[in-house]
């Protein structure tokens, strides 16, 4: 392997230039908003604010199954943040979330909003909040938890390592792409092997598990994702394969998908799942969420 700098890191870093590739324009070291906006509130009890990539589809999916199991509850408003126009920044969405990541969600259900954010803590306050997908016994709910925080922990390697140095980074860095590449080949393998002896990554039922990993690692199976399927040789994971396919089938999984996807055919795009506010948004303080 050549290296292709010679870049020595200065004692202190700053923040002098852009980073170049395609979300430079969004990168910044510093949280906080950079203008003022409020966010749209629907009629809802539940207000979604994000964007149809993976980590967005774990919560629509859980949403639509939920609203497939009955739970009126669970009806929720969508509304698009798009990243790469920096609506994530706004005043309205860094109180929702501080991160100024997506995807984001105000219950609005009780007598005060509550704000939930990261997709593994939405998925979690909606399974307790309606009592589906995570199991009470102890030992299928710890499996069901530590197969969701493993994808917490891992899809980072994957999407900010292998999708930003492969599909997004300005120049190809071969030490970066085989790092990372390296490593999303054990954690597909890591799957494989437990799919080969579980129909779900939870044991026998489908959990909130298989909603976080699938749109990651199922995408990846399925050579959705960064145009990296050949690269990594997908098809050698036919356990993964199996539960992908298993998922995809499943109705509120493929409305899920729909949800604020900004690309592929119009058709396979929901952009509008909303509807007129109920709630007084002439009063931020009736509105804004409780952190």
């Amino acid at each position: 392997m050549t290296e292709t700098t010679d870049y020595t890191p200065p004692q202190v870093w700053t923040w002098n230039k852009g980073s170049g590739g395609r979300f430079a324009n969004i990168n910044r070291p510093i949280a906080g908003p950079t203008h003022d906006k409020d966010l749209p509130v629907g009629r809802h009890p539940m207000q979604l604010y994000s964007l149809g990539t993976p980590n967005g589809q774990k919560v629509t999916i859980m949403l639509e199954e939920l609203l497939a199991l009955g739970h009126a509850g669970a009806e929720y408003d969508a509304w698009l943040i798009n990243i790469g126009q920096g609506d994530q920044f706004s005043s309205g969405f860094v109180s929702a979330n501080p991160n100024s990541k997506i995807p984001a969600l105000v219950d609005r259900s009780g007598p005060e909003p509550i704000r939930v954010f990261e997709s593994g803590a939405i998925l979690i306050h909606m399974a307790e909040k309606f009592g589906a997908f995570l199991p009470t016994d102890p030992a299928a709910r710890a499996e069901c938890l530590s197969w969701l925080f493993w994808q917490v922990g891992s899809a980072p390697y994957l999407g900010g390592g292998l999708g930003h140095f492969y599909a997004y980074a300005p120049i190809k860095i071969e030490y970066a792409i085989d790092r990372f590449a390296m490593e999303v080949k054990r954690q597909m393998d890591v799957l494989d092997r437990r799919l080969a002896e579980s129909e779900y990554l939870g044991g026998a039922d489908y959990t909130i598990a298989d909603m976080a990993v699938w749109p990651w690692y199922g995408g990846m199976a399925k050579g959705m994702l960064y145009g990296a399927g050949e690269f990594l040789q997908v098809q050698e994971y036919k356990n993964v394969i199996r539960w992908a396919d298993q998922l995809g089938e499943r109705p509120a999984v493929k409305r899920g998908r729909m949800v604020n996807k900004t690309s592929g055919e119009p058709s396979s795009q929901l952009h509008e799942r909303h509807e007129a506010s109920d709630f007084d948004t002439k009063t931020q303080d009736k509105v804004a969420p409780k952190a």
